[in-house]
């Protein structure tokens, strides 16, 4: 899997959105300017206000303009997968040649290759959508992605 630029800082974006979040208010605290992400997560700032852009049009995050403006988390951080993060930022979780799997036609030989490539996007969703950017943000990830990030062969 490769994740573009763009989807990382996204992530790291909403992770520190959520790090500052109240559950109680959709995830609002107060407004955290694109400057201060930015900082936070070494993010570069004119990169950054596109991808919050896209963020927000998203549905991700909310914006508020102004000396008392900035960016929160449109819903609870542990009501937003990584993989709805992806999917605004980078579309579909797998293409191939820019075509979603299932609309591949391969022959002969390789025919099982679309079977691989449905099942590995199987595959990232599932890890994908039980991951909130709460656990993130708080380090505490589900059992299931500990297990797999602590076998030495996933390091490799």
């Amino acid at each position: 899997m490769r994740l573009s630029a763009r989807v990382d800082y996204a992530l790291r974006a909403v992770a520190e959105l959520a790090s500052v979040a109240d559950g109680a208010n959709a995830g609002r605290t107060r407004p955290v300017t694109a400057e201060q992400i930015a900082r936070a997560q070494e993010i570069p700032p004119k990169f950054l206000e596109s991808i919050l852009l896209q963020l927000r049009r998203g549905g991700i995050v909310h914006a508020q303009r102004g000396p008392e403006g900035g960016y929160w988390l449109a819903r609870p951080g542990a009501e937003i997968s990584l993989a709805e993060v992806i999917r605004v930022i980078d579309g579909p979780l797998a293409h191939v040649r820019g075509q979603r799997p299932e609309e591949l036609g391969y022959h002969g030989a390789a025919r099982a290759l679309q079977d691989v490539w449905i099942a590995l996007r199987a595959s990232e969703r599932e890890i994908l959508e039980q991951v909130s950017v709460a656990d993130v943000a708080a380090g505490t990830l589900p059992g299931r992605i500990n297990q797999l990030a602590a076998d030495p062969r996933a390091w490799s």
